[in-house]
C-alpha cells in the first residue's frame, strides 16, 4: 500500500533521513522504532505531505505523492489519519466539536450527519459519555483516545501514530496499544506506529522497522527482531547506553 524509495530529508543543514527505503503492505501494523531525534516523527510528516523530501518518492495506492499535483494528493491525503504526539486538540472546543471539526471544515455534509458520525467515532474509542466535555477535563488517556478517534473520522485506510503512548502510565500504555490493535483488525486500515518504546512494539506489530542515523537498519517481526545478531538492535532493545548507538 506504501512505498517509500530511496528518502531523504535534510533539516537546519542535518541529515535526518538518509535513504529510506520501505515497502508496507495493506493492512498490516508496522512500528518504526528508534531513539530521539533518529527521525521517526520526520518520516511520518513526510507521508502526511506536511513535509516534502528533498530526495526520493513516496507512493501510496500506486500515486506517487511526491510528484502529483495537489488536487491528486488531497485524494489521497484523506485516505490518511494521523494522531499526534500531542494529541492536536483545541482546548476552546469540546471533544464533540473537535472530532466534528474536519468535517465540518471540509465538507459539505448537515448537520444530523456530522452529529452521527462524530458519537460513533467516539463510541469506537470508548468515550461514550465524555462527547461534551473539554480537553482540560479528560485525564491523558482520555485526550489521547479523543485524539484517535478524530483521526478517524474520515474513515482513513491509513493511521499514523506518533509516539502514541508517551506521557501515559503502562496501564493507559496498554489501554491504546489494545486499541490500535483493536482499529487495524476491525476497520482492515494499514497502521504506522512512531515510537521508542520496545516493549509496545514487540506486543502490538507485525513488523518492526528500525531507523538509526537515518535509515532503516532492521525489517523484520518481533520475534525476527529478538533474535538478530544486529548489534545497534539489540543495543536499543536490551537499553544499554554504551557502544555505537549513542555516536
Amino acid at each position: 500500500m506504501i512505498e517509500v524509495s530511496d528518502l531523504y530529508k535534510s533539516l537546519a543543514g542535518k541529515n535526518v533521513l538518509n535513504g529510506i527505503n520501505l515497502k508496507i503492505d495493506k493492512g498490516i501494523l508496522l512500528t518504526i522504532i528508534g531513539g530521539s531525534g533518529t527521525g521517526k516523527s520526520v518520516f511520518l510528516k513526510n507521508i502526511l505531505g506536511l513535509m516534502k523530501p528533498d530526495k526520493g518518492d513516496i507512493k501510496i495506492d500506486e500515486v506517487y505523492i511526491t510528484q502529483c499535483n495537489k488536487k491528486i494528493f488531497s485524494s489521497i491525503r484523506k485516505k490518511i489519519g494521523m494522531v499526534f504526539q500531542g494529541n492536536a486538540l483545541l482546548s476552546s472546543l469540546t471533544l464533540f466539536e473537535n472530532v466534528a471539526l474536519p468535517l465540518r471544515e471540509h465538507t459539505k455534509l448537515k448537520e444530523q450527519k456530522i452529529k452521527e458520525l462524530v458519537f460513533e467515532k467516539i463510541a469506537m474509542v470508548n468515550l461514550n459519555g465524555f462527547e461534551y466535555y473539554y480537553p482540560a477535563e479528560l485525564s491523558g488517556g482520555m485526550r489521547k483516545r479523543a485524539g484517535i478517534a478524530r483521526s478517524l473520522i474520515n474513515n482513513p485506510s491509513i493511521l499514523l501514530y506518533d509516539e502514541p503512548t508517551t506521557g501515559l502510565d503502562p496501564v493507559i500504555g496498554n489501554i491504546i496499544n489494545n486499541l490500535i490493535v483493536d482499529l487495524r483488525d476491525r476497520l482492515g486500515v494499514t497502521s504506522i506506529v512512531v515510537t521508542h518504546d520496545i516493549i509496545s512494539a514487540l506486543k502490538i506489530s507485525d513488523k518492526i522497522a528500525m531507523l538509526y542515523q537515518g535509515k532503516i537498519v532492521f525489517e523484520g517481526t518481533p520475534e525476527q527482531i529478538k533474535t538478530t545478531d544486529n548489534p545497534v538492535v539489540q543495543q536499543f532493545i536490551q537499553g544499554k547506553t554504551e557502544g555505537p548507538i549513542t555516536e
